[in-house]
């Protein structure tokens, strides 16, 4: 009787697992696209720009294609847990790895604490009898055990989260789709009237269509976690490849469609748009006469949020079991339980989430407060990280011509395309500078970046000083 090994870590305890399929990382990849932000946070982005948002979504989802492809290149020549920040370290060096390797964790480890607020949100809608605090802790408790099952497990749950997005928003295409040819039946929203009508396709103006742009480019994170999960799936390379070509067509059907589809149905100064916790789809559904649309959207929403957890959960575990490896964290991180789980890193990753659960309970403090000064420090990370993919695929890919490596999934029309990128991103930080919204992130990533660059540095100095110890000769008192 032969033994299935597959799944078993191979050195000694700190080795992950290789258990996670096909199907497992399709879904990820596309539960990675699909987040709160569609569902709800699109609605102000309507708001802001009007019809023109569809642009901005466009323009995003062009640079995340992009970032994905730079992404897929290096991670199909060197498949790794530690995926963007390990291939910071290889291409500019070990503090850059280090640096934008933490900031991840620490954005990853606040979102958590976010995406389980707003679950207790919506379960004390349904449950108003139990308090959004204590339906914030249950939340956090069940979907952290989640990360401490095999990583099969995760999967499993994992799928089945985005499954229900995949058919929910498929099915909001299909009724959006009969609506605009106006086949569908009930409610108001008919044709194309809204795109155009209420002050024209860009209403505000291209400079709202900037700002918009900018809010934008935060929506699509997360799209990166297939790479960090594909190696722990077996031949990573060729899921990598699937995943990144397949990246396309899930933000062109399931971004830019749906939001097509709203903008052309829905007036952008339509007051529920711009309202906190309504929705563009919910509104959408309204209009369109489907029954218990605010119920329908509150399920699809846990269900993202709850799917984000998860999924925020092992982005951060990975993370800190790679930093691990690398030396840029405390070795036992790297500590693997016989299932191939970082118990110590998922361990590590979950403080953050269950200390602000515990703070919801204290009156004095305001749970949305103390969450949004938190989320204000994650600043910019989502954009440090697209730069950093695309310097270090610029470096990268030279390093591999020159060593005469073979390149399975290139990024088109380098080097051109990823100077455009780069360029790109850094104006975009630099006009954020100058905008009231978004000057506070960026202020307050710079300072977090440098706190944690300090630390690598100390870090860099500890180790030198160890290794210059270790190579000095021991004296022998002569005799």
């Amino acid at each position: 009787m032969q033994t299935d090994t597959r799944s078993s870590p191979p050195d000694g305890g700190n080795a992950l697992s290789s258990a996670l399929k096909t199907r497992h990382l399709t879904m990820m990849s596309i539960a990675g696209v699909i987040g709160a932000a569609l569902f709800v946070g699109s609605g102000s982005v309507i708001a802001q720009a009007g019809p023109a948002s569809v642009l901005a979504y466009l323009a995003g989802g062009v640079l995340v294609i992009l970032i994905m492809r730079m992404l897929g290149e290096m991670a199909t020549s060197s498949p790794d847990t530690g995926s963007f920040s390990t291939y910071a370290e290889k291409a500019i060096g070990r503090w850059a790895g280090f640096t934008i390797g933490w900031l991840y964790w620490w954005f990853w480890t606040l979102l958590m604490a976010w995406e389980a607020y707003v679950a207790g949100l919506i379960l004390h809608d349904w449950f108003p009898a139990i308090s959004v605090n204590q339906f914030t802790a249950i939340m956090t408790g069940l979907l952290i055990l989640v990360n401490f099952l095999q990583v099969r497990n995760y999967g499993e749950f994992e799928f089945w989260f985005a499954l229900i997005k995949v058919i929910a928003i498929t099915a909001f295409i299909a009724l959006g789709t009969l609506a605009v040819l106006k086949l569908w039946p009930l409610g108001e929203a008919r044709g194309w009237s809204a795109l155009t009508a209420h002050g024209g396709f860009m209403p505000n103006g291209i400079g709202s269509l900037a700002v918009a742009l900018l809010g934008v480019m935060f929506a699509f994170l997360g799209a990166e976690i297939v790479t960090i999960a594909a190696s722990e799936a077996q031949n990573p390379a060729e899921q990598i490849v699937r995943a990144t070509n397949s990246v396309v067509w899930r933000i062109c059907l399931f971004y830019i469609g749906s939001i097509f589809l709203i903008v052309c149905l829905v007036p952008w100064n339509d007051p529920h748009l711009g309202q906190s916790g309504y929705g563009s789809y919910r509104r959408t559904l309204e209009l369109l006469g489907v029954p218990g649309a605010k119920w329908l959207m509150s399920f699809v929403v846990l269900t993202s949020v709850s799917s984000c957890f998860i999924s925020a959960h092992y982005t951060c575990s990975r993370m800190l079991y790679s930093l691990s490896r690398r030396g840029d964290a405390p070795a036992i991180l790297q500590r693997t339980r016989a299932n191939g789980t970082p118990v110590y890193a998922v361990l590590l990753s979950c403080v953050m989430a269950v200390a602000v659960a515990v703070l919801n309970f204290f009156e004095s403090m305001r749970p949305r407060d103390i969450l949004d000064l938190l989320m204000n420090s994650t600043g910019m990370i989502a954009m440090l990280v697209y730069l950093v993919v695309a310097c270090s695929q610029l470096k990268m890919r030279r390093k591999l011509e020159s060593e005469g490596r073979e390149i399975r999934l290139k990024m088109w029309l380098f080097p051109w395309l990823t100077y455009l990128v780069i360029v790109f991103i850094v104006v975009s930080l630099v006009v954020m500078l100058f905008v009231d919204q978004y000057r506070p992130l960026v202020l307050s990533t710079g300072f977090a970046a440098l706190v944690i660059v300090c630390a690598g540095i100390w870090v860099q100095l500890c180790a030198t000083r160890k290794s210059r110890a270790d190579s000095l000769p021991t004296l022998v008192p002569q005799v």
